[in-house]
């Protein structure tokens, strides 16, 4: 497949979204439906403050920048890092406007306590990756800030989070690129899900949508 349009970019976010449930990922990234629900909306109002495109802060040795934006023509994603620390380091690497050399740290942040799953991890990591990649740098260290406790937790970018995300990326260009929106088994999980009025998980597995709807056309 040869990308000759940045539409054919995916968002990085959708990684979260993709490890949750693929459904719910080409449902929101290939069919552009979208619900709100108590998470999301949440979601929204904490990323608000991180959200300032192009703020850059120095404090110190430490530079921060806030929702910078992020891509990989690799892996042919785009998204917005919510918060970029840039410490000084002789080893780092230099940053545009700005004196010295610079080692980044990304910093995603999340509404709840602490889980470290892995969709957080994989994010982290996706958005480490095109840092690397666009500042020709090595990110193996990056943090989550838990609104809830008001602290953040450091979480190590290791090689094989970054193997796992080039995988998970692929397999996404493969769904985007045939438009196909994939059934999954129902679970518990599809309570917490904002497309569950939409999805139908209860139908999903039993019959199509349109066949629901024929047979109550023709009851």
């Amino acid at each position: 497949m040869v990308y000759d349009e940045e539409n054919d970019y995916l968002m990085l976010s959708g990684i979260q979204h993709f490890q949750f449930c693929k459904r719910q990922w080409a449902l929101i990234h290939i069919e552009q439906q979208w619900e709100e629900n108590v998470r999301t909306v949440e979601g929204q109002h904490l990323h608000q403050k991180a959200d300032q495109p192009f703020i850059r802060e120095k404090r110190g040795d430490k530079l921060i920048v806030r929702a910078m934006p992020v891509r990989s023509n690799e892996l042919k994603i785009t998204g917005v890092c919510d918060v970029v620390e840039f410490i000084r380091d002789e080893k780092g690497v230099e940053i545009s406007g700005s004196e010295g050399k610079y080692t980044a740290f990304p910093i995603e942040y999340k509404r709840g306590k602490p889980k470290l799953d892995d969709s957080d991890v994989l994010q982290l990591t996706a958005q480490a990756i095109c840092i690397e990649e666009m500042l020709c740098c090595e990110v193996n260290l990056g943090y989550m800030f838990y609104n809830e406790i008001k602290h953040r937790v450091e979480v190590p970018l290791t090689e094989e989070y970054k193997l796992k995300v080039k995988t998970i990326v692929a397999e996404m260009h493969e769904y985007y690129d045939r438009r196909h929106t994939p059934k999954v088994k129902t679970g518990s999980f599809c309570k917490n899900c904002s497309l569950q009025n939409i999805c139908l998980p209860k139908l999903m597995n039993k019959q199509s949508v349109k066949s629901f709807i024929d047979g109550k056309i023709n009851e």
